[in-house]
């Protein structure tokens, strides 16, 4: 994660989902972040202050009217220092603070009076999560440009199950590390494809390509990092959907074909990331091909439809992005491949250094030439490939 030297202000109010606020403090505290722990009355039933000081080193503060701060005013001072201020859980009552503007206590004066930004994990009850009045105070946070980590559907204490559940602490600390993010694509609409497809040769044979997804999958999330609405179509994975981002799932590239036609219209940018097989058995078996004395059996194959070549060529097409895994040559496949497909950026790297790996070492062409990335994360490799994008529409806005 990105948030080393970042300073969290943790504020916890009262519900049963404060164990969790425990445990993402210590994520956050292990990814490098200052962490400063405020709790309401009502969160200290749930956990205790101990507890909190105990996972972050620090303080734990409680009183408006403490007196260790010299002149009283510790709603102010609290957060003056601060990036963020991340509460976790944020219950009903205090979103209904939030959007109404009360200060009641040192936690709500504290967000009244911040500077920094504020970011609210709501959990409560599905019927509380529902209600109207909770409904309209969302709506209040939202125009007041306060983010929303979650709330997710799911089992919830009280024993019934529905939307309200608070996202877990890896989720949390990622839409924090998200919201630290450059939005240089807000407002934008970004198509991802990432992953395999699988091509039927039997009911239960295929061809297919080696492909983990990950790349897609770090692609989608750091584009919608960066502000955009985002839309993942993805061939089979065992990958999470990135928070915030609409996942259409498919398995053959006639199926990915078809997804991406009905989604494409409207958006901004395509990022071809998929790793599409080329060729299709033309007549697969529908049923279970046996083996037949040692011979082995014989496909009439056909290409499969070019997806990334049929958007670029459509009248109205969003800017385009490639991908090429290549074996060998790198540099003068990626450059053919980008001319021939007729898009303004390719993404290339080596594929025997990437498939299923975390990391990746990607290099970029476009009409300006070669741009290495050097060797990263796949997420960290996802964040430069989308800020290059966003500085080559920049770049094409101020020539019109």
């Amino acid at each position: 994660m990105t948030l080393k030297g970042k300073k969290i202000l943790l504020g916890m109010t009262g519900g049963i989902a404060a164990y969790k606020a425990a445990a993402l403090a210590r994520l956050l505290v292990k990814s490098g972040c200052d962490v400063r722990v405020v709790m309401t009355e009502a969160a200290t039933r749930f956990v205790t202050p101990v507890t909190m000081q105990a996972l972050t080193g620090q303080t734990v503060w409680t009183d408006l009217w403490d007196p260790r701060v010299a002149d009283n005013m510790s709603h102010i001072e609290l957060s003056r220092d601060r990036d963020l201020i991340l509460i976790a859980p944020a219950t009903a009552n205090f979103l209904a603070k939030v959007a109404q503007g009360i200060g009641d206590d040192l936690l709500s004066t504290l967000v009244l009076a911040r500077r920094c930004g504020l970011m609210v994990a709501p959990a409560m009850n599905v019927e509380m999560w529902e209600n109207g009045a909770t409904q309209r105070n969302l709506r209040v946070l939202r125009d007041d440009a306060i983010a929303l980590a979650g709330p997710v559907a799911g089992d919830q204490a009280c024993g019934e199950t529905g939307m309200g559940r608070m996202m877990e602490p890896a989720a949390i600390a990622a839409e924090v590390e998200a919201w630290f993010q450059p939005k240089a694509l807000a407002g934008k609409r970004v198509l991802v494809t990432a992953g395999p497809t699988e091509e039927k040769i039997d009911p239960v044979r295929v061809l297919t390509n080696s492909s983990s997804g990950k790349m897609g999958y770090a692609v989608a999330r750091a584009a919608r990092e960066a502000g955009a609405s985002v839309t993942l179509i993805s061939g089979p994975v065992s990958l999470e959907t990135p928070v915030g981002v609409q996942r259409v799932n498919v398995r053959s590239a006639q199926q990915m074909f078809d997804a991406v036609k009905s989604a494409v219209k409207g958006n901004d940018i395509f990022i071809s990331v998929a790793a599409v097989a080329d060729w299709k058995v033309k007549k697969s078996s529908e049923q279970k091909i046996k083996k037949a004395n040692g011979r082995a059996p014989s496909f009439e194959l056909e290409e499969n439809p070019d997806i990334l070549a049929w958007v670029a060529a459509q009248k109205h097409a969003p800017f385009c992005v490639g991908f090429a895994a290549e074996s060998e040559k790198l540099d003068q496949n990626a450059k053919a491949k980008r001319l021939r497909k007729g898009v303004p950026l390719i993404a290339a790297n080596l594929a025997q250094n990437a498939l299923g790996a975390d990391d990746n070492a990607i290099t970029l062409y476009d009409a300006r030439g070669r741009h290495s990335l050097g060797r990263g994360l796949k997420l960290e490799q996802a964040r430069k490939l989308v800020a290059h994008v966003a500085g080559m529409l920049q770049s094409k806005k101020k020539t019109r």
